[in-house]
């Protein structure tokens, strides 16, 4: 199972003790939506899908941690996907001082792994984090798209030739009278790659999700912070590589603990 690389990676960093964390935010959040499938037997079908994400983000004395993992339900079936990256600051390592819009940068050691279709990337690379008015984060991340899949051999996608992968991920937050909103989420690039079969080639995207959120945890009971509900918006530009374009609403419950 391709996740076992992330759970060895992280049950090893966790246990070696390097992540005592300063700081940490960990959310679980519920999704409802008609989203496109694809590698469905009529391409483009939009099916009512469920995906629940455990979601973690920490700071520890030499950088930082994020990783998530999605479990994704419908009528047809479930899968399974996660993603890790752990970052190694200049700022902390090196004692490196930044000023002006650049806050720091990191080194990146990224994993992705998708265990349904035996895929496992591995995604090097740097990550700068933004000094912008009135965002909480702004960062980019620049990486190589290294593929170590399984491949069609092992009854899984493809193997994929290596490519790169540039990535913004942002929170914004903002009040209006009283009640508190964010607007958060990301946006990818994945380069075209070939595959292991000539005749096939995997579509450069681009990925879009952005969340509006509302503190109805502060809104009902005055506990900040802790109960969000609100939207998700998905952009897929040629979604996993194929010709299909998606644009979906998804209703969005997020816990933060």
């Amino acid at each position: 199972m391709r996740l076992t690389v992330i759970g060895v990676g992280l049950g090893y960093w966790l246990s070696a003790g390097a992540v005592a964390a300063n700081w940490s935010e960990t959310e679980l959040h519920l999704q409802q939506g008609q989203l496109n499938q694809p590698f469905a037997s009529q391409p483009g079908t939009d099916i009512d899908t469920t995906v629940v994400t455990f979601q973690h983000a920490s700071g520890w004395d030499y950088g930082s941690n994020f990783f998530f993992f999605d479990y994704a339900r419908t009528d047809n079936g479930d899968t399974l996907y996660g993603e890790w990256y752990p970052v190694f600051s200049s700022q902390q390592l090196l004692d490196v001082s930044y000023s002006g819009l650049i806050s720091d940068i990191g080194l990146v050691a990224g994993i992705n792994a998708g265990p349904d279709a035996e895929v496992l990337k591995y995604l090097p690379g740097i990550q700068i984090n933004w000094n912008l008015p009135g965002f909480s984060f702004f960062n980019t991340l620049i990486t190589a798209y290294i593929d170590d899949s399984n491949g069609i051999d092992a009854g899984g996608a493809p193997k994929e030739d290596d490519s790169m992968m540039v990535d913004i991920a942002w929170r914004y937050p903002v009040t209006i009278g009283t009640q508190n909103f964010s607007v958060e989420g990301h946006a990818e690039y994945i380069d075209s790659r070939g595959t292991e079969v000539p005749t096939v080639q995997v579509k450069d995207w681009l990925l879009t999700q952005v969340q509006v959120r509302w503190d109805a945890g502060q809104a009902l009971t005055g506990t900040q912070d802790k109960l969000f509900v609100g939207i998700e918006y998905q952009y897929w530009n040629n979604k996993l590589g194929t010709h299909e374009d998606e644009s979906a609403v998804q209703l969005l419950g997020v816990w933060r603990f």
